[in-house]
């Protein structure tokens, strides 16, 4: 008889695979590629993609979206026993968001190595004068997340923003 089975594991690849299914939905719409998503007793309650391009709002990144519609979904800010899945480490807005949220547990795919607030540049999810403590899990599907990332920043680079938005619109629209 092998190892047993990782319920767990299984269970957070299966969300990450969602997370990047709307990472990827971003990039389509030449958003910065972050998918999330809250889930709550095995259900998904809530997700998101980051919006910050389109809706002009510097605050709509993809983890934020998702924990104000995990909220407006359970009638409470306080999302205790949920599990927020992110394809990116998230950055001290969004680290703080869930501890603020009192959220169990987050899962992310890959690290920011220029704003990671889940141990990169600082850890908010495990700083001592704060009031909560998040439980972190890295790295699930992290070549897919960083893979993603990586080419979407590369296309930036070189058609530029504007550039990278007009040719991702003729993509979509056919």
């Amino acid at each position: 008889m092998g190892a047993p089975l990782d319920v767990t594991g299984l269970r957070d690849i299966r969300y990450m695979k969602w997370a990047l299914y709307l990472a990827r939905k971003a990039y389509e719409l030449g958003e910065v590629p972050v998918g999330a998503v809250v889930v709550k007793d095995k259900k998904v309650i809530a997700m998101a993609c980051n919006e910050k391009e389109m809706r002009n709002d510097s605050t709509a990144h993809a983890e934020l979206l998702a924990l104000q519609r995990a909220s407006s979904y359970l009638g409470t800010w306080r999302l205790a026993d949920t599990t927020i899945y992110s394809t990116l480490e998230p950055c001290p807005m969004c680290a703080a968001a869930m501890v603020h949220a009192r959220v169990k547990r987050l899962v992310f795919g890959t690290r920011d190595p220029k704003t990671g607030a889940a141990g990169s540049i600082i850890n908010l999810l495990h700083f001592p004068p704060l009031n909560h403590r998040v439980e972190i899990a890295e790295g699930v599907l992290e070549a897919e997340c960083a893979e993603l990332m990586r080419t979407f920043f590369q296309e930036l680079r070189r058609d530029g923003r504007d550039g990278r938005r007009r040719s991702t619109r003729n993509r979509v629209d056919g």
